[in-house]
């Protein structure tokens, strides 16, 4: 069997994602719940200090993973997504340090990502891709990161 190439991940994406209201819906839910996710996980410490006042966290270890995933597709790709990633955790650690509840502000952009998606690809009027992959989940911000590397002229 045939390992797809991140083109064709990225077409068969973009298949169901041609509304440009659903595109704009995309373009504000999928990072949102990006970072949402890295947000929950940003929260559950391992107990490593990593650098003084921040501690390694399941979020980090992910994203090694996640990044990992991007690199087999698109290596030129994976550092888009590497440093959208850091902008995450960082932003993550911003939302600890001012005081606020991580993990609720991240559930609650969660939800409200995602109501967006739905009705999104109502509009659409086509199923989110990932009902028939799961990998389309990890396709989604790749398909974003691509648009603007295309807008910047460099290649996936």
């Amino acid at each position: 069997m045939l390992m797809k190439t991140i083109n064709d991940w990225l077409s068969e994406y973009g298949e169901s994602h041609q509304n440009p209201t659903n595109k704009l819906v995309h373009w504000i839910c999928v990072p949102t719940i990006f970072f949402s996710i890295v947000g929950l996980f940003y929260g559950i410490k391992l107990g490593v200090p990593v650098l003084p006042g921040i501690q390694l966290n399941v979020a980090t270890v992910l994203l090694l993973l996640v990044v990992g995933y991007y690199v087999r597709l698109s290596p030129a790709l994976a550092v888009g997504m590497l440093l959208f990633s850091l902008l995450c955790l960082f932003i993550a650690q911003q939302i600890e340090t001012a005081g606020l509840v991580l993990w609720q502000v991240c559930l609650s952009l969660f939800v409200l990502a995602w109501i967006g998606q739905f009705w999104g690809h109502k509009v659409e009027g086509k199923k989110p891709s990932f009902f028939q992959d799961l990998q389309f989940l990890m396709i989604g911000p790749a398909w974003l990161m691509s648009f603007i590397y295309s807008r910047f002229g460099l290649r996936v």
